[in-house]
């Protein structure tokens, strides 16, 4: 990463730091603080058990975008989505780091290159396609529920425009994919030695991939299931606060949160934005602001809890993987 892009991000996570402060203090800071304790450690344990569930079937879902590795394998995937979500929430980095994180993860316990960035690809392809489907329900939800009024008037184009941008984004990187493949492979055959059979083998492994519907299917079944536990998590997490807000307008929040934290990947874990969107769109389903900010934090806290122990778990392995190479007879 080149120093203009460090700056940006840095300057991007100022920003978004500065304006969850000031939406946190507008709403009012012990309120939202009194809110999120309210969950207590039962609360927060069963939050997080749900959050091992969701990581359970996204690592089932990239699983089974990788033809060759046997279901014993899923525990090696399911440990690298963790480390690949940790990285993407905790460390300072776009959504770029969190896949290199990923992909690291999986080579350093035998899986090809090749197979591990076309899974990537393929299981990246499902899980936009799930997460557009499951945003469609949010939005149709959120303008059957509007009525009039400045506040939701706002959040009709914020919604659709989401909704569009990210539909925009999925057919990009669909139609894009094996473009961008051959074009990565002509600029790299001028710089890197072999860079083009390495290119190659992704895009055969690709193509074979996508010639196995039943794998596309299953990925995707997997994904759509984990963006529907991640939201119903965020429920079980309302009820140990005492807010029993339907399943449906939970489902519906989450759905229109990650739709924006989506559109806003270039920001470190969207930080700032995701406090304002719950602070602008949980009122409209009955959730106050204090309680809508409170389950932001909550997941900031979830992040840290299950994110700083993976990162430093990964950096143990990638230290002691560099430590055992160095340690072979030449």
């Amino acid at each position: 990463m080149n120093r203009f892009a460090r700056a940006g991000l840095l300057v991007a996570t100022l920003i978004g730091i500065a304006v969850a402060g000031w939406t946190v203090g507008a709403v009012g800071a012990r309120q939202v603080f009194t809110a999120m304790a309210a969950i207590g450690w039962l609360g927060m344990g069963a939050f997080l058990l749900c959050s091992a569930g969701v990581l359970l079937l996204l690592g089932g879902a990239w699983l089974v975008t990788a033809p060759g590795e046997p279901l014993r394998r899923l525990p090696v995937f399911v440990w690298a989505r963790t480390t690949r979500e940790a990285a993407t929430d905790v460390l300072p980095f776009s959504q770029l780091g969190g896949l290199v994180v990923g992909a690291r993860t999986l080579a350093t316990r035998g899986v090809p290159d090749s197979l591990i960035y076309a899974s990537m690809v393929a299981d990246m392809t499902t899980e936009m396609a799930a997460q557009l489907l499951f945003t469609i329900a949010g939005v149709a939800t959120l303008l059957f529920v509007l009525t009039s009024g400045p506040v939701h008037a706002g959040l009709v184009p914020l919604a659709v425009g989401g909704l569009g941008v990210m539909a925009v984004l999925m057919l990009a990187f669909v139609v894009g994919q094996r473009p961008v493949l051959k074009l990565v492979g002509a600029v790299a055959a001028r710089m890197i030695p072999g860079s083009v059979d390495a290119v190659g083998a992704v895009r055969a492994r690709l193509d074979a991939i996508y010639r196995e519907p039943k794998r596309i299917l299953a990925a995707f079944v997997l994904n759509l299931l984990a963006w529907v536990g991640s939201a119903a998590g965020a429920w079980v997490a309302l009820w140990f606060m005492g807010s029993h807000v339907p399943l449906w307008a939970a489902l519906t929040i989450e759905a229109l949160i990650f739709t924006l934290r989506s559109v806003a990947f270039a920001v470190p874990g969207a930080i700032g934005i995701q406090e304002a969107a719950y602070a602008l769109i949980g009122p409209v389903f009955g959730l106050p602001p204090t309680t809508a900010l409170a389950l932001s934090l909550l997941k900031r806290a979830r992040d840290l809890l299950i994110g700083v122990p993976a990162i430093l778990a990964w950096q143990a392995g990638e230290v002691g993987a560099l430590v055992a190479k160095r340690a072979e007879p030449a």
